[in-house]
């Protein structure tokens, strides 16, 4: 690849091949968000007339030099680890390959969740001490402010340190990338009381009491939405069962007021106006404001989109990645994950 047309500060590579609409969904948005500012350089990885065709199609002007490419596709019926032996001339795995080889800072894909995972994990790695990468998911909640629950499936056998370095990344980066000042972290468990758990969440308590990170103790089902806490802190296992109930509750939501609105004429004149009231209110869990999700822990950034991101969702996963580089973020979590085994010694 001849980087003679790229800039030092910060490189994004974008998996044209990933999502429902790839490539043209990934294309559009990656031009946008770089038309956004011009802050970062971009490479787009995939099969490259096809990027080329949608380009010239939308009259698109980008250099060719900075498109690299991928012949393969990594599907979504593809078993991940198997993938990444037996496509590796893939979007996903060439793209993984360049932060690895740190020929760029940051990979974003809507492609194959598992295999994005994967990717980051095996090929990029982890950052120096941290023992168990973790993708953290927004909720809406009563409050009007997020709450993120880590881990909700990068993996599914968590053990009490790793709860401990959840916490720790996932405060950074709601304090460095949303914003907040002091996030409140909660351990989700079945009481409120310390001494309530099972044996991975009570010596996890333990582990978090110790620390400097603003943890109010153990939290129940019933306060997540409430919006008791910024951050919770949970199994892999529980946090992606919990995270596909909270997906379902729209679709019973849409159900219910369209049962409602069939069973007569004066009910659907109700519903028109529910449905609207309801979808004004509910726009902040739109999927295409966050675009994806960042996998915390790889060392190098890696954004995870869902299959059906639309261009402004890769838009926004794009200047996640960006906004990730500027504050420094991997630095600032190996020196957190680094102090408190340091911590732990003494």
């Amino acid at each position: 690849m001849d980087q003679s047309n790229l800039k030092t500060n910060c490189i994004i590579a974008v998996d044209a091949m990933g999502g429902d609409k790839a490539p043209h969904d990934a294309i559009i948005g990656a031009l946008d968000a770089l038309n956004n500012g011009n802050i970062f350089n971009l490479l787009l990885v995939g099969r490259k007339t096809e990027i080329l065709d949608v380009l010239k199609n939308n009259n698109l002007s980008f250099p060719e030099e900075n498109i690299i490419n991928a012949n393969e596709i990594i599907g979504m019926k593809d078993s991940p680890t198997a993938a990444l032996k037996t496509k590796k001339d893939s979007s996903i795995v060439v793209g993984a390959n360049l932060v690895k080889d740190n020929k760029a800072h940051a990979f974003v894909s809507a492609g194959n969740t598992g295999a994005m995972m994967a990717a980051s994990i095996l090929l990029i790695g982890r950052i120096p001490g941290v023992g168990r990468p973790t993708i953290g998911a927004t909720i809406p909640t009563e409050t009007g402010t997020g709450c993120t629950i880590y881990d909700v499936g990068a993996s599914v056998d968590s053990k009490p340190h790793h709860l401990l370095e959840y916490a720790i990344m996932g405060s950074l980066y709601a304090k460095e990338i949303s914003g907040i000042n002091n996030p409140s972290v909660g351990l989700l468990s079945v009481g409120e009381e310390d001494s309530k758990g099972n044996k991975v969440t009570l010596a996890a308590f333990d582990l978090l009491k110790n620390t400097d990170i603003n943890f109010i103790g153990n939290i129940e089902g019933r306060d997540i939405l409430k919006g008791k806490v910024d951050i919770v802190v949970c199994d892999g296992f529980v946090g992606n069962i919990l995270l596909k109930f909270a997906e379902s509750i729209m679709g019973l939501l849409k159900a219910k007021i369209r049962n409602y609105a069939d069973a007569s004429l004066s009910n659907k004149l109700k519903a028109l106006v529910v449905k609207g009231t309801l979808k004004d209110a509910l726009k902040d869990m739109d999927y295409q404001a966050y675009g994806g999700v960042p996998l915390l822990g790889i060392n190098g950034i890696s954004i995870i989109g869902h299959g059906s991101s639309t261009p402004l969702a890769f838009k926004n996963m794009i200047l996640r990645a960006y906004e990730m580089h500027r504050k420094n973020l991997l630095n600032k979590i190996e020196g957190s994950i680094k102090n408190y085994a340091e911590q732990k010694k003494t």
